[in-house]
């Protein structure tokens, strides 16, 4: 009989990928969640992963207790399902734990920064894949490119298993679970180190820049001393990060700056994607076996179907990590040339009467990277947002981000908050979507409040003229607002 692991929280990216990922192993899969929406829930409705809405103890137990409970963050102290967990004594674990034990292999290349980790993993596993390494993977986000967003290294007897070596992880800095407030990537014990930027995020987690910079750095000081960092020069607390790496491995940096081992410079936006080039300064080897040996200050003119200036910054980043890695670069460049990214990262997701694009900018700076994309490719269009924020910025400590954060965008519209819950005793509680109005529209264009979801849909639809611009902005999916938006413009069929 297989096994079976059930996921409390399901619907989040990264706990549906291992669900996958399990499923794809011979596991017997459930899992349960509060609400479910696309893309995710299509992601498990397409590998026949069985779900239910609500926690309901006697259907996670219909067959038996599961093997493991996996438990989400969504998953508080009063989850029907989390208490008969405990009460039964199952054995239960958070997914950082999951991954530690079934993903994290002897050479662990850990994916982490504030910006880009999702999108450099996926482009890292792949390029990795296309170089027969076969890595073990884990990234929160679905991928154009890899039919699963996750592969275990383990599977049940008969069943083949990936082969041992490499793992390719995205770190998160959030922290591990309700009873374990380490961040997640402490967890995977990185051997190669892949850091972009880093700015100050989840101030319901890091009051302070300090203590976010410090979680960084903890992270750059685990690194053995044979283990490498691959960094990004631009960022301006980076030199302060690094100098935890006591260690001593071996760092390398990236970025625009020209004195970056490799920088990347010619960035030219397009409605296709983003052309650019990058100086390789370093010669990587001198190993005669292979074909295309990098040399010092040799050039490369890159194409990419990805869209947003960050994204060849992300680019970069896992260009400079393969080429330490003395993977070919012709693997590397063919790679990065059919690399179409990540879901609802810069998602084109209709373009008719009017062009929807879903992202997940969930925070007032990842939210100006985005509107200044669409701004250079549509100089001339109405940009409307839609825009949600993650729990950390809707903090006291986030307000000064909100300056000038939509200045690409003609209209700004905040939608009903998701619900989350607020400890009665924290002096600084979440602001709400009207505070959150009101503290955008001080160095904003047009910014509204639509508590309710039909209205919102139903003002866009009115209010977009041909070609105008909508973009969705935030982690929580919506709620269908897109794909409601989407049916409304679609054109009448007879």
């Amino acid at each position: 009989m297989n096994k079976h692991i059930h996921f409390i929280g399901i619907c989040g990216v990264a706990m549906s990928a291992l669900a996958v990922a399990f499923h794809k192993e011979g596991w017997e899969v459930s899992g349960s969640d509060v609400g479910f929406f696309p893309p995710i829930s299509d992601y498990l409705k397409d590998n026949n992963i069985s779900f239910y809405p609500g926690w309901h103890p006697e259907k996670m137990t219909a067959k038996g207790d599961p093997d493991i409970v996996v438990v989400g963050n969504v998953a508080g102290s009063g989850n029907a399902e989390f208490i008969y967990t405990r009460k039964h004594n199952l054995n239960y674990k958070s997914y950082p734990e999951v991954i530690a034990e079934h993903i994290v292999q002897s050479k662990s290349l850990v994916c982490a920064g504030t910006y880009g980790k999702t999108s450099t993993a996926a482009l890292l596993t792949l390029i990795l894949k296309n170089a027969d390494l076969n890595p073990t993977y884990m990234f929160g986000g679905l991928s154009a490119n890899l039919p699963i967003s996750a592969k275990i290294k383990l599977g049940l007897p008969g069943v083949a298993v990936a082969k041992p070596g490499w793992s390719v992880l995205e770190g998160d800095e959030y922290k591990t679970a309700r009873w374990d407030s380490r961040p997640k990537f402490k967890l995977y014990s990185p051997t190669h180190l892949l850091l972009t930027s880093v700015s100050w995020d989840h101030a319901d987690i890091y009051p302070t820049e300090e203590t976010y910079f410090n979680a960084f750095k903890d992270l750059t000081a685990m690194l053995p001393a044979h283990g490498l960092i691959v960094a990004c020069a631009d960022a301006p607390n980076m030199n302060k990060i690094l100098s935890s790496n006591t260690n001593g491995c071996k760092v390398i940096t990236y970025g625009k700056n020209q004195t970056a081992d490799y920088y990347y410079f010619d960035v030219k936006q397009t409605k296709d994607g983003v052309n650019f080039k990058i100086q390789n300064k370093r010669r990587v080897s001198m190993d005669v076996t292979r074909h295309d040996s990098a040399e010092s200050n040799k050039t490369y003119e890159l194409a990419s179907p990805v869209l947003g200036e960050h994204m060849a910054e992300n680019i970069c980043g896992c260009f400079a990590m393969a080429s330490e890695l003395e993977i070919e670069n012709s693997v590397i460049l063919k790679t990065i040339a059919e690399f179409k990214g990540i879901k609802r990262r810069l998602e084109k997701r209709f373009d008719g009467d009017i062009i929807v694009y879903d992202d997940l900018g969930h925070s007032p700076a990842k939210a100006a990277a985005t509107l200044r994309t669409l701004r250079a490719i549509y100089p001339h269009n109405k940009i409307v947002a839609v825009f949600e924020p993650n729990t950390g910025n809707r903090k006291s400590q986030s307000i000064p981000g909100y300056d000038n954060a939509f200045s690409n965008a003609d209209e700004v519209i905040i939608p009903a908050l998701t619900r989350i819950k607020i400890n009665p005793k924290d002096i600084d509680p979440p602001f709400d979507g009207e505070r959150l109005t009101e503290i955008a529209s001080k160095t904003n264009p047009k910014v509204m409040y639509i508590k309710d979801d039909d209205k919102l849909v139903e003002y866009i639809k009115n209010n977009l003229k041909e070609k105008d611009v909508v973009v969705f902005l935030g982690s929580h999916g919506f709620r269908g607002m897109i794909e409601k938006l989407i049916y409304l413009h679609q054109p009448l069929r007879t």
